[in-house]
């Protein structure tokens, strides 16, 4: 889940890098801030944050029964 938003917010800074825009915050919201922030979710999904919890098997339990 993480891969893929750091996936769309590398896609827009592209986007804004190439259309040559700012968002009329140049200070704020630029093309830097936005591959830093795709950065960190990267970083989240490779340290393993984000991952979906729960069992990893359907039906019974295994050994029970």
């Amino acid at each position: 889940m993480l891969a893929t938003l750091a996936a769309v917010v590398f896609g827009f800074a592209l986007l804004l890098d190439f259309l040559g825009t700012n968002l009329g915050a140049p200070d704020l919201f630029n093309v830097h801030t936005l591959m830093l922030i795709g950065l960190l979710l990267l970083a989240l999904h490779l340290a393993g944050f984000g991952r979906r919890r729960g069992r990893w098997y359907r039906g019974r339990r295994p050994g029970v029964g």
